[in-house]
């Protein structure tokens, strides 16, 4: 696949949601393409529907009507297994409040996604390889003398960078982050999307969720969404 095939296509995209007698209409007719190698940043205030565009595009959620492609393959006709699978292997999650568990060291929660991809003893033969890659991120991520701590004894910047790690972890396609620096403080901030950033240049696809037009401009375009429905597109500052 060249840079220039999109690697995901979302066509005529609704989202409903019932609340009592109520139907509330999240998204409104979304379409949105994005190129392999591409840096995307959806932008809106809250309640847009960015959040719920980031879930159905990863496969967590799915749409009302319309369909979601990734590399041509309409995700509403796979099978939970399959979909199970694509969600672990070929799309990676930052979230802002990073979902790490507490009880697992640092490393453990790194290469979590690889040890429950696979049964009991395709992981007894495979563990010590995964093992070997988690700890190669966390030294790409500066946090290799963090890997036998607890996530509560990190910082947030430090736990966000645990967080790509693990999202990094099977060597997805396509990483998805939904306000990843929603949580930090602007310094703290500023070195998450320099990770991103530095990704993306290496050939990762992001696609990223913000209300912070500042953050925003960190990627390559970014696309506007008001009230479910895209406004516009205008390049960000690379």
């Amino acid at each position: 696949m060249s840079k220039n095939d999109f690697i995901l296509k979302a066509e005529g995209l609704h989202k409903s949601y019932r609340m009592g007698t109520n139907e509330v209409r999240v998204l409104k007719g979304v379409n949105l393409n994005v190129r392999k190698g591409e840096f995307v940043a959806i932008i809106g205030a809250s309640g847009s529907g960015k959040s719920t565009l980031l879930h159905i595009l990863g496969a967590l959620d799915k749409p009302t009507r319309g369909v979601v492609r990734f590399e041509k393959r309409d995700l509403s006709r796979i099978g939970s297994g399959e979909l199970n699978r694509f969600r672990n292997k070929m799309v990676g999650f930052v979230f802002q409040f990073y979902h790490l568990l507490d009880e697992l060291s640092v490393l453990e929660n790194v290469f979590l996604p690889a040890m429950t991809s696979r049964s009991i003893a395709g992981w007894l033969v495979c563990r010590r390889q995964a093992k070997n890659r988690a700890k190669e991120l966390l030294a790409q991520l500066g946090l290799a003398e963090r890997a036998k701590h607890k996530p509560y004894q990190l910082s947030g910047g430090e736990r966000q960078r645990v967080a790509i790690g693990r999202a990094l972890m099977n060597e997805p396609k396509l990483l998805l982050a939904d306000e990843p620096t929603g949580n930090l403080d602007s310094a703290t901030g500023n070195g998450i999307l320099e990770v991103l950033e530095k990704l993306n240049r290496a050939g990762q696809t992001i696609v990223m969720v913000t209300h912070d037009e500042r953050i925003a401009r960190k990627a390559e375009r970014i696309v506007t969404l008001v009230d479910g429905k895209i406004e516009h597109k205008n390049s960000g500052s690379l």
